[in-house]
């Protein structure tokens, strides 16, 4: 009987120190499979080493909370305390996050209007409105949501927008189902740039160029402060330096008006060549908004900007041509005389609202709006890679030059059976081992010149590197308004409506300058994967059934069959 007693009282204790070693364990490793086709909670490898890579704690609180939060928010509140705790086990106690709501104290008026005040002018972050019925058949139901988190680091600070550049599909449950997973498919880009902002050590350089003509006050005022907000920027005129210096990580050119001489061509050139990443937003075509109300239309002519055989040896070829598009940005139109003046916004086809593709600097943007635009080709260029990152829609056509714009289309809807091509592209990322357009064609006295510099010429990269040409340079630029000055890039003037112009401008940058390849996050897409509402009203009673009386019964069912088995068995 001892021996018996003793032997379970081991076994007891075996257990208890089981237990204790399995919950030990079970702390210090998180194990989890992701099974789901897309990989939709799994971190991608850029993500993974800069988390590991962090020397000092990264706080992030997380704003999106609140008490009865409607159902396509709250389960994108989950979504992103689930990516954060994964994050936490890459970065561990280096990650910190919290979840806070902004309107706990919401009775005082004042300061509720402080605190989102504060929100908006120290990290970007907006409140909105969201109404949106929980499920079909509801009521509307109106709430104040902030869609963001603010990330800190030491005494650095950014705010991460959740809707920033994403496209709106609508209120009803299934559009805003497809936005809310959109908006999750980039939460790992959202959060893993922050945290490269807050960590980094040296920004990127950034020269906004000069000399020839390129936009320059008020109407670039969002694209400077972009550059020198994010980058180590400045300004560099062209023509007062021999040349472009390597150390500059890219060269931004906006709207130049004025040809480039053979001696500036190779100033960039050989910057390219010694692994200088350059954007290009450059209008081909005159065509100019101020010109058409100052003389009520104007002939759109080629600028004659002499960059033709430059951008061609890299593999594109901007056209003289101005495209237009059914889907475009808006005019206000005046009809009628004296008190009886109404005013209506019509689309204007010059401003064509570009669509992004599958590529990360563009995949899941809002439209782009442009102004003017030309359109673009690839041409054959040894080991160059040729992306196209912005296009028309499916109803587009292309005017040749010498094209006539005035104001017809404001009064005249344009025939849709005219726009016939599709998805005609804008912006197109060259990638590559690009080679010298003057090979073989530098005087002997320069390339003394430049070696004595520094600079010897070289006449091919030696390595990947990368170009965007954008066919319009009003992309990167800004309306003026009388009463509150510069407006942001992409923002009409007249609707308010803000475009996702400053998405694009910044994305592109971070492909060219960042080489932790964390954009590549963009890429990710998750699958939506929806139930058809009507069927779910029509079917709910079958449903529930199945759902909660079918468990039961066979929970009766499988006692009944059990107590059988037994009272056959004993009754032997």
């Amino acid at each position: 009987m001892n021996k018996l007693f003793g032997n379970k009282k081991i076994g007891w204790i075996v257990l208890l120190v089981a237990l204790v070693l399995v919950n030990v364990l079970a702390s210090l490793l998180h194990v989890r499979a992701d099974l789901t086709e897309e990989k939709r909670y799994s971190l991608s490898a850029p993500t993974k080493e800069l988390l590991r890579g962090l020397d000092s704690t990264v706080q992030i609180d997380v704003l999106l909370e609140g008490d009865d939060l409607p159902a396509v928010v709250r389960r994108f509140r989950n979504a992103v305390g689930e990516f954060l705790f994964e994050a936490k086990q890459y970065g561990g106690n280096k990650v910190q996050f919290r979840f806070i709501n902004p309107y706990a104290d919401a009775s005082d008026t004042a300061a509720t209007r402080r605190l989102e005040d504060s929100l908006q002018y120290y990290y970007g972050l907006n409140a909105v409105l969201f109404n949106a019925p929980e499920k079909v058949g509801d009521e509307l139901e109106v709430k104040k949501l902030v869609h963001g988190a603010v990330v800190r680091y030491g005494d650095k600070a950014v705010g991460v927008d959740f809707l920033k550049g994403a496209r709106s599909f609508g209120t009803e449950a299934e559009q805003l189902a497809a936005l809310y997973n959109n908006v999750e498919a980039s939460l790992e880009y959202n959060f893993g740039s922050a945290i490269q902002k807050v960590t980094a050590k040296k920004k990127p350089t950034v020269a906004y160029m000069l000399g020839n003509g390129e936009s320059w006050g008020p109407t670039v005022d969002d694209a400077v402060r972009t550059l020198f907000t994010n980058y180590y920027a400045d300004t560099l005129n062209i023509r007062e330096f021999p040349y472009i210096p390597k150390q500059i990580d890219a060269l931004v050119f906006v709207k130049p008006t004025i040809p480039f001489s053979d001696a500036e061509k190779l100033k960039i050139d050989q910057y390219v060549m010694n692994g200088g990443k350059v954007l290009w937003m450059v209008d081909n075509m005159y065509a100019e908004f101020d010109s058409l109300y100052k003389s009520n239309g104007f002939v759109a002519y080629d600028r004659g900007l002499n960059l033709e055989d430059l951008l061609f040896n890299y593999g594109v070829r901007i056209n003289q041509s101005l495209l237009q598009d059914m889907q475009a940005d808006q005019l206000p139109q005046v009809s009628g005389e004296g008190q009886g003046q109404q005013q209506r916004f019509v689309s204007w086809p010059f401003f064509p609202i570009l669509n992004g593709t599958n590529h990360p600097i563009s995949k899941n943007l809002d439209g782009v709006r442009s102004m003017f635009p030309t359109t673009l080709d690839t041409v054959a260029a040894s080991g160059v890679a040729k992306t196209f990152l912005l296009h028309s829609s499916n109803n587009a056509r292309v005017l040749p030059a010498p094209a006539k714009i005035d104001f017809t289309f404001l009064q005249i809807a344009p025939e849709e059976k005219e726009f016939t091509q599709r998805q005609v592209p804008v912006a197109v990322l060259l990638e590559g081992d690009f080679r010298s357009l003057y090979t073989g064609r530098v005087p002997r006295a320069v390339a003394d010149s430049l070696a004595a510099a520094g600079m010897p010429v070289k006449y091919k990269v030696g390595g990947n590197n990368k170009i965007i040409v954008v066919a319009d340079g009003d992309i990167a630029m800004n309306q003026y308004s009388q009463f509150s000055g510069p407006l942001p890039m992409g923002q009409n003037l007249f609707t308010q409506y803000t475009f996702a112009n400053k998405d694009f401008f910044l994305n592109s940058l971070e492909y060219l300058v960042n080489p932790s390849n964390i954009l590549q996050t963009r890429a990710k897409e998750f699958s939506l994967r929806l139930l058809d509402p009507r069927r779910v009203k029509a079917e709910q009673t079958t449903w529930q059934l199945v759902n909660v009386a079918l468990p039961i019964a066979l929970m009766i069912l499988f006692g009944f069959v059990y107590q059988q088995l037994r009272k056959r068995k004993y009754a032997r």
